[in-house]
């Protein structure tokens, strides 16, 4: 009993300090290297469409698995960015100070890695409504043979009183507020933490104590429970600070912005919506240890799909990003080899069984004659659009939204915009007339040779490929190459 009123008062007595995994803490160095932020606030951001949000690459920020961009803080960006009618666009750093220059230089317009809310950091970001609580917890490793060994068995083996870490090492993310922390736990019990900084990210470290290469880290609560999930020999139930609000943040001269961020939070948490995002990332540990421990997921190597190599391969001989083409396949068949629609698609590339025959498709179900064929038509739409559309970068628009409706509709909507004194050579501005196919005063204009369709299909298809491509390259190697083709 006496133990534990010790540690209760020496956790009253730790200076508040926690931030983010692996972020800065030296505030008053850092804040001095802040340049001052733009004048960029949500009226500006609404006229160029787009919500610029920085994240961090981890197991609930933001990841790819079985190509489907994922994470707790990108499931929940994309419903902020449909409330407030804008296209979300991803920035990667895990680090907070580089993050709050990009933030200030207009390279951002949100942080969305959860940043503890502290005094300091108030004068260098407008905080959001918070989404939680965290404390920080000592990550350790339980005896080798634990699983064979009585419960206070292991308990006297772990450390549970902060007095006990005096002398010892403690491995933590450079300049990060666990450094702070640990100083200040070495104040208080009047003895010294050999702290070790080192620039890796807080799940690296875990995975070192896992792997026995060091003995201690620090992490965040949620981060090291989620962890513990798939690394079940470390513990994580020593706190070391008390809990703090954790919050998303935006320049501190954008109220509009924030006062619009903090009245969706507020909705959302009146939401279940909210809790289910939350749980699937910090509450399903089987779920969690099925996504980390995949093939196919981007926290665990450079994989999309079953079908990468044969992806390559297709890629290069059409002279593409083989993550764009894989982009495209999952658009198609969501990696679904077995895949049929209604209209009679099938396979990977979703071929109509006509357009496979006319390729040499003898087995539609094949993963590689699937790719071929689709590639060789694709190189058929090309050279229709080269003589149309000389710009590579735009040209690749035209071969999608050709490859979803038919060149006849795509070139019906180039003949409308040059009609109407537009750019015939622009995507932006034949689709612009794709989508006014489907009215009946435009699929009856004499320039108009395929008549109705539904443009709102292609478009989507064409805009969803690309932003599926740039998600893949921000966390998938090109490893490729013949990959040329950029977007």
């Amino acid at each position: 009993m006496a133990s534990r009123l010790t540690v209760f008062f020496l956790l009253l007595s730790i200076v508040f300090g926690c931030q983010e995994d692996g972020t800065v803490m030296q505030q008053t160095e850092a804040s001095e290297k802040d340049s001052a932020p733009v004048e960029l606030d949500l009226d500006r951001i609404q006229e160029r469409d787009t919500l610029v949000a920085i994240v961090n690459n981890s197991s609930t920020g933001y990841f790819i698995y079985r190509g489907q961009p994922m994470g707790y803080e990108y499931e929940l960006l994309t419903r902020l960015a449909e409330a407030l009618d804008l296209t979300l666009e991803i920035q990667l750093t895990s680090s907070i100070d580089e993050a709050i220059q990009m933030l200030n230089s207009g390279r951002g317009d949100i942080i969305a890695y959860n940043i503890a809310v502290t005094t300091q950091f108030k004068e260098r970001l407008a905080f959001t409504e918070h989404h939680n609580e965290v404390k920080q917890v000592l990550v350790q490793r339980k005896p080798v043979n634990w699983r064979q060994q009585k419960r206070h068995q292991i308990e006297d083996y772990l450390i549970r009183n902060p007095l006990a870490l005096d002398g010892k090492e403690v491995w933590v993310p450079a300049n990060s507020s666990y450094t702070a922390r640990l100083k200040n736990l070495s104040e208080e019990i009047g003895g010294e933490i050999r702290i070790v900084e080192k620039e890796l990210d807080s799940e690296t470290l875990i995975r070192m104590v896992a792997d026995g290469e060091i003995e201690f880290t620090v992490a965040k609560e949620d981060l090291a429970l989620v962890n513990a999930t798939y690394y079940p020999i470390i513990d994580v139930n020593t706190p070391i600070s008390f809990p703090q609000k954790i919050a998303w943040a935006a320049r501190t001269n954008a109220p509009e912005l924030l006062e619009a961020v903090n009245g969706w939070i507020k909705g959302m948490k009146q939401e279940a919506d909210y809790y289910v995002i939350y749980n699937k990332y910090y509450k399903s540990p089987k779920a969690t240890l099925r996504r980390v421990r995949s093939d196919y997921s981007s926290l665990t190597g450079s994989t999309i799909s079953p079908y990468d190599e044969a992806i390559k391969q297709a890629a290069d001989s059409l002279n593409w990003d083989w993550r764009l083409l894989a982009a495209q396949a999952y658009q198609e068949s969501r990696f679904d080899a077995t895949a049929k629609s209604w209209a009679g698609a099938v396979g990977l590339m979703q071929l109509m069984p006509a357009t496979g025959e006319m390729y040499g498709v003898t087995n539609m179900l094949s993963p590689q004659q699937s790719l071929q064929a689709a590639v060789a038509y694709m190189k058929w739409l090309d050279k229709i659009w080269e003589k149309y559309v000389p710009n590579n970068k735009e040209r690749i628009k035209f071969v999608l939204a050709s490859y979803n409706a038919g060149q006849g509709h795509v070139l019906d909507a180039r003949r409308l915009a040059r009609k109407n004194g537009e750019d015939p050579e622009s995507w932006s501005s034949v689709s612009k007339y794709l989508l006014l196919k489907s009215k009946s005063e435009y699929y009856n204009d004499p320039v108009v040779k395929s008549g109705y369709v539904r443009g709102a299909e292609p478009v989507n298809y064409v805009r969803e490929i690309l932003t599926r491509y740039e998600r893949y390259k921000q966390l998938v190697g090109e490893d490729s190459a013949m990959a040329t083709i950029k977007t």
